[in-house]
């Protein structure tokens, strides 16, 4: 459920302020409602966290130790950070003096050894020489003047010594000549070389004196969070409004006031603490124009799903519904269909139990995180069994007893069989379109579910009627989705059970539905506004008609990604099977089934990911009229 909120507004005298708030960061009840605040020490602040989290990012993930972590004081973490950028700092410039010789090294290295210093000796002895890169059509042509020494020779060019012997032209032929002159080095190559390894070895002397550090990241984490309570701390102070209001006899008193929420169970610690103040109060219920925080409180079970919504950064809005229950019971249905192996559902659960087992061991709580994985691998286990589904073997290779356990309808080991559920003169149905009907169905269920949310809800209002229409629609529209795209046979329009035509009542479900979803769905007191609203909107509405189609058409991607699985992991054994045949070949058949498993069970997270998570945040909460728009309620509290 959605935490009942109040939004509350406190007039403290302006001397007082600061003695308030570390009053009420003392209470943590209230999330206060100032964002901006002015000053030097919110700068300076600013820049102590941005150097502290540059230290927590260069020190890494520390060694574990038994040692409980202390906070260092500020100062002292403010000290190891400005040590570690000077120590970054340093490296950085050794990196690319580093980056900069290893650059001269590879320029010079089709040239060998190159000594500038020998070089100019032999310039001063008479011997004066220079490096060139002259083009092979122009080498083969120089004038004989030109003395070289060839060093190296490719198809294109060639790399030669020209040596200054001063005859006349000389000169004039060189530069003629297309060649291209290249530059000594500053020194030899060989001194490059040392430098390199000089700054190699600085690099590393520098990465240990950042690793000596590596012990205190937790106290600096700790240091972090106290700078920031005090950065929260300084932006309220100084982000509160001041007003003077007359006090008697000409003088004038500063007050400060802000706004904020708190939980409405907590209104009378509040009251008091106001009261006990002398502070001024006026609580009141928040209205949909506020920017009202949203905190959810759910049983355990419900609450395994929070590791997820975290993950995914997804609050309800306050005024939205909180579908943490739903989210949770489907999200655990569509894991299991798409991962869709019991096998790999086994894979999960031991993966969930050895964490889980550590944390019994040492008397801890097990984490929600493991829990809920537990969870995933049940429900594949579950869906595994129903479809008889063991590592994509064949049901001919599995032991009788397993084929028993699964539902034939859904079941693998009846996958030649056809289904007639209307008797053999009504059309037949496979397994595969048996596994659609169930995706469809499933649709129906959920998407009809967030209309009765929407029922109830609006249950003081007519406006109710057009959430019914909506729920009439998805009755008829599935139909409708039956006969398209499972069987137009099997469901055919015409057809007639007990006497009902149902294709006919399909039809006036959808028609009935519209009208009522049409009059209705917008109304705020008056029918005449409504259906105006809806005329107006008249494009939306009839696309919202499309839209019911292609919801339930969409939860077909759970059949179809759960198929992709099977079929990547039968074909992996396969691959692997004539392999197990042969003892050269045991391990190579070994390593291509993990590889093989392995892969398609990070491809079907992923799909939950994508495919999953998408129909609750989607298709399911569209229907609810949920935009995810919240924020989380976070009190300020020391």
């Amino acid at each position: 459920m959605i935490v009942p909120m109040k939004k509350v507004s406190l007039i403290v005298l302006s001397e007082r302020k600061e003695d308030t708030l570390k009053k009420l960061r003392k209470l943590g009840l209230l999330q206060i409602e100032i964002t901006e605040g002015s000053g030097e020490r919110i700068r300076e602040l600013h820049e102590q966290i941005a150097s502290l989290e540059r230290c927590i990012f260069s020190l890494g993930k520390p060694e574990k130790t038994d040692a409980a972590e202390e906070a260092l004081p500020p100062s002292e973490a403010l000290a190891i950070s400005r040590s570690v950028d000077a120590l970054n700092e340093e490296r950085q410039s050794c990196h690319t003096e580093q980056a900069a010789l290893q650059a001269e090294l590879a320029r010079l290295q089709p040239w060998g050894e190159v000594d500038p210093a020998s070089i100019a000796a032999c310039a001063e002895k008479g011997i004066a020489f220079s490096l060139y890169e002259i083009p092979v059509s122009e080498y083969e042509h120089l004038d004989e003047c030109v003395k070289t020494l060839c060093l190296a020779r490719t198809k294109s060019s060639v790399k030669c010594l020209i040596i200054r012997s001063g005859a006349e032209g000389e000169d004039e032929a060189i530069a003629s000549l297309g060649a291209y002159e290249v530059r000594l080095p500053a020194v030899s190559t060989a001194e490059i070389r040392r430098q390199i390894a000089e700054l190699d070895s600085r690099m590393r002397a520098i990465d240990e004196k950042i690793a000596a550090y590596a012990h205190e990241i937790g106290g600096i984490k700790l240091a972090l969070h106290t700078l920031e309570k005090e950065l929260e701390f300084e932006i309220y102070a100084t982000g509160m409004p001041e007003e003077s209001l007359p006090a008697g006899e000409g003088q004038e008193v500063s007050v400060s006031y802000f706004r904020g929420y708190l939980e409405a169970e907590n209104l009378d610690r509040l009251k008091k603490a106001a009261k006990d103040n002398a502070w001024g109060l006026l609580a009141e219920d928040p209205t949909e124009e506020d920017n009202v925080p949203t905190k959810l409180k759910n049983n355990r079970f419900v609450s395994l799903i929070y590791p997820i919504t975290d993950f995914l950064g997804t609050v309800p809005g306050y005024f939205e519904f909180d579908i943490s229950s739903w989210f949770l019971v489907f999200l655990l249905i569509f894991f299991g269909i798409i991962f869709g192996d019991g096998g790999y559902g086994l894979l999960i659960c031991a993966a969930a139990a050895i964490p889980a087992a550590k944390a019994l061991a040492s008397k801890k709580a097990i984490p929600p995180a493991v829990l809920l994985v537990g969870l995933f691998g049940l429900s594949t286990v579950l869906w595994g069994t129903l479809t008889c589904s063991w590592f994509g073997v064949s049901p001919d290779l599995l032991p009788q007893w397993l084929k028993n356990l699964s539902v034939p309808v859904i079941s693998n080991v009846y996958s030649d069989r056809l289904w007639y559920p209307f008797g053999p003169d009504g059309g037949g149905l496979t397994t595969s379109q048996n596994l659609q009907i169930f995706c469809f169905t499933l649709a129906l269920i959920q998407l009809a579910i967030a209309h009765l949310k929407c029922a109830v809800r609006n249950r003081h209002s007519i406006k109710m009627l057009g959430d019914i229409g909506s729920i009439f629609q998805l009755l008829g529209i599935y139909y409708v989705v039956l006969s398209l795209v499972v069987s137009s046979e099997v469901f055919s329009f015409g057809l007639v059970l007990g006497g009902i035509p149902v294709g006919t009542v399909a039809g006036a479900l959808v028609a009935l539905g519209f009208v009522l979803s049409f009059v209705f769905s917008n109304y705020e007191g008056s029918i005449l506004k409504s259906i105006l609203a809806s005329l107006i909107n008249i494009v939306s509405v009839l696309l919202g008609v499309v839209n019911v189609f292609s919801d339930i058409v969409s939860y077909i991607r759970l059949w179809a990604v759960g198929l992709a699985g099977a079929a990547i992991s039968a074909t992996v054994n396969e691959l692997a099977g004539p392999l197990l045949g042969h003892f050269m070949f045991i391990v190579l058949a070994i390593i291509l089934l993990v590889f093989g498993h392995g892969l398609n069970m990070i491809l079907n997270v992923l799909s939950v990911i994508v495919h999953g998570i998408r129909l609750n945040t989607l298709e399911f909460s569209s229907h609810l009229d949920m935009s995810w728009s919240g924020h989380k309620f976070q009190p300020f509290e020391e």
